[in-house]
């Protein structure tokens, strides 16, 4: 990057947003594209891919706090942090995320809407498979919409319109209208849930990430363990609506509301944490 890119800076949010993403994108495509054309296992390829563009934003991310913002430890910023009390809110998080998808799966199950069936022989595979999955996707994906994105937006707008762009934009870019009402209302629930951790540290507050990937691994972990596990059966008592469309609970009212509760939750959780912030 060059010295005049610290310019940036000024520019609105979307339009630092745009010239990341095209930056990291042009970075990308000249590993991307001879892979796809030389590589013919296409799950393969896809992985490696993917592995290639999230090492290219874990660098290109550095170098755009340094130049752009003039900050050497803007992943410490986003609240990335590696310490006893973040690891423990990230476990806390995924106790509740697991807890709350338990419950709402019993009150199915009271209710007549799903039965459960015998597990597996390799359901023990399936949930340390799923669980190295769901910490993955919820490390990388809360670095980049609770980290940067949020950051990015946190700069130009007051909270409520920074939390509300983040939920919409992570909502839409997982490209799935039948579950967005749902991930609108996740993307709230771990804005909040960051917001909830945090400290004063030379006159800015930082907000820590590791309840907010808690809570999506827990989610992901959750969800995988029932669906690849195939544990429950949907009685058909009530309308795929209710209980999610193609068995996905966030194409479901069950989904939605479990969310809702989840994001309130969250928003109370935050307030209430709001007045003993120590500065450093």
């Amino acid at each position: 990057m060059k010295p005049d890119f610290a310019n940036v800076r000024h520019y609105p949010a979307p339009l630092r947003l745009v010239i990341f993403a095209l930056i990291l994108v042009a970075l990308w495509l000249p590993i991307a594209l001879p892979a796809y054309l030389l590589i013919r296992d296409r799950n393969l390829v896809s992985i490696l891919t993917l592995l290639v563009l999230y090492a290219e934003f874990l660098w290109l991310v550095q170098q755009w706090g340094r130049v752009v913002h003039q900050d050497s430890r803007i992943l410490n910023h986003y609240g990335l942090e590696w310490s006893r009390r973040n690891g423990m809110e990230l476990l806390a998080g995924f106790a509740i995320a697991v807890f709350s998808v338990l419950l709402l799966m019993g009150l199915q199950t009271i209710l007549g809407w799903v039965t459960w069936k015998a597990a597996a022989p390799n359901l023990a595979r399936i949930i340390l498979e799923g669980l190295l999955v769901s910490l993955a996707l919820g490390f990388a994906e809360e670095l980049l919409f609770r980290g940067w994105i949020l950051d990015e937006l946190q700069r130009d707008y007051i909270p409520t319109v920074a939390l509300w762009g983040n939920a919409i934009i992570f909502a839409a870019l997982h490209l799935r209208l039948l579950t967005l009402p749902a991930l609108v209302l996740l993307g709230v629930a771990l804005v909040w849930a960051k917001r909830s951790r945090g400290e004063w540290q030379l006159g800015r507050r930082r907000d820590r990430l590791g309840l907010p990937i808690g809570l999506h691994a827990g989610l992901v972990w959750s969800n995988y363990i029932l669906e690849v596990g195939q544990l429950i059966t949907y009685t058909g008592r009530v309308p795929t609506w209710v209980t999610g469309i193609d068995r996905n609970p966030l194409q479901g009212l069950v989904g939605i509301v479990l969310l809702g509760f989840l994001a309130i939750g969250m928003w109370r959780f935050a307030r209430s944490q709001r007045p003993p912030l120590r500065r450093l």
